[in-house]
This record gives structure tokens, C-alpha cells and sequence, in this order.
């Protein structure tokens, strides 16, 4: 059973569809800490005390202290991957190279496009056809390592950005525990600035079906 440390900073709902793929039986998997940089994050209520951990990151001197002590907790429940799950920091160079290549995040846009916060009303400011959510492996730039897969969703006429973060949500929960399946069964790497699956480079980002499956590029011939 793979280990996952989960970090997070608001409501925790890709948390959940974590902790409930795994108790259906989905997910080979066990949720070993859950750790935010937010006291009181409500997310940390979806699991039992002795699993959380959690501190006031503004009160520390140095960003760098504070990514410390968090690599510190999570490294104490050895996990096998660290999966950013709403998790709202930047996290220093230190702490991913500590956990490299078993470091994950998703993110709500369709990158490389809109890194960073707000991207539901940059998407639709700028009159984009096409939203929606990645996950990737986590590199010291902000939302800028190799992306494993990929969700979308239509920007609609009169969007908001509230109607739109719901409709992306709704894609992000599949997309975010398929990948994370797919890391704990052994298919995906990080190798540089890429993506290996089943040992293969993949030459662009998995995407999903209106079901929530994986669109397997030809070119790997994957089943």
C-alpha cells in the first residue's frame, strides 16, 4: 500500500475525492499526514487528529523556516508521494528537490497557461474558448513542471469566475486521483523536464473523456 502525504490549505475537497477513492477500494493507497500551512484550513477535518498537521505560516521570519519544519513532518511519515491538494504556497528550492520526482500538484488551468492564483477570471478576461485543470510534478518555478494530465472545460457565454471554478472543480477530482493512481501503481516518472509513462516519454499530457477515463496517447500504445 503506497504511502501519500497531502498537502493543503482551504476546503479539502480533492482530499476528499482521495479519501473516498481510496475507501472504495479505487486507489491503492493510504493517506498518511495531512499537513497545512493554515491553523484552522477546514480541510484538516476530513481526517483523523493523529493524521493532521498544521501551523501558521505567516508567523514564521522566514518562508524558508516554515518549508523546514513542514518537510520535516512529512518526511516523518515516509510517504511514497506528496500530493499538493489545494495547497496555496510556493514552495522553496530546498523543499522540492527534498522530495523530487514524488512531488505533485494541481493546479485550475491548462498549462503552461495562467500559472499562479486568479486563473478562472484571467481566463475569462481574456476570452479564452478553454479552461479547466493539470497535474504535475512539482519544480522550484511556480506551476511549472512536466504536466502528466490534463482536464478541460468550455468558458461559456456569461461566465463568471465562480460558475467556472465549479464546472473546473467538478473535472479536477476525477483528474487528480487518476493521476495519483497512476503514481502509486508505478507508471509515472519525472525525467527532467518530462513525463515518463510505463517508461515511455509522454510526448504531451494525458487528457480525460467525459467519463473521467484517461486518453492514452496512440503513440504509447497503452491500454
Amino acid at each position: 500500500m503506497r504511502r501519500i502525504a497531502v498537502l493543503v490549505s482551504g476546503r479539502g475537497s480533492n482530499l476528499q475525492a482521495l479519501l473516498d477513492a481510496i475507501a472504495a477500494g479505487t486507489l491503492g493507497a493510504e493517506v498518511v499526514g495531512v499537513f497545512s500551512d493554515r491553523l484552522r484550513a477546514p480541510a484538516l477535518e476530513r481526517v483523523p487528529a493523529d493524521l493532521r498537521w498544521s501551523r501558521d505560516a505567516k508567523a514564521y521570519a522566514q518562508r524558508s523556516d516554515f518549508d523546514a519544519e513542514l518537510a520535516d513532518a512529512i518526511a516523518a511519515t515516509h510517504p511514497d508521494w506528496v500530493v499538493c491538494a489545494g495547497y496555496l504556497r510556493l514552495l522553496d528550492e530546498t523543499f522540492v528537490e527534498r522530495f523530487r520526482g514524488r512531488l505533485l500538484n494541481i493546479h485550475p488551468s491548462l498549462l503552461p497557461a495562467y500559472r499562479g492564483l486568479k486563473t478562472h477570471a484571467r481566463a475569462i478576461a481574456d476570452g479564452a474558448g478553454a479552461h479547466g485543470a493539470s497535474v504535475h510534478f512539482v519544480s522550484p518555478d511556480l506551476d511549472a513542471g512536466a504536466v502528466v494530465a490534463q482536464a478541460a472545460v468550455p468558458i461559456l457565454p456569461g461566465d463568471t469566475p465562480e460558475a467556472l471554478a465549479d464546472r473546473v472543480l467538478a473535472v479536477e477530482h476525477p483528474l487528480l486521483v487518476g493521476v495519483v493512481g497512476l503514481a502509486v501503481d508505478g507508471r509515472i516518472a519525472e525525467s527532467g523536464d518530462r513525463v515518463l509513462l510505463d517508461g515511455h516519454p509522454l510526448l504531451r499530457p494525458l487528457s480525460v473523456d467525459s467519463a473521467g477515463h484517461f486518453v492514452f496517447p496512440s503513440q504509447n500504445a497503452l491500454p
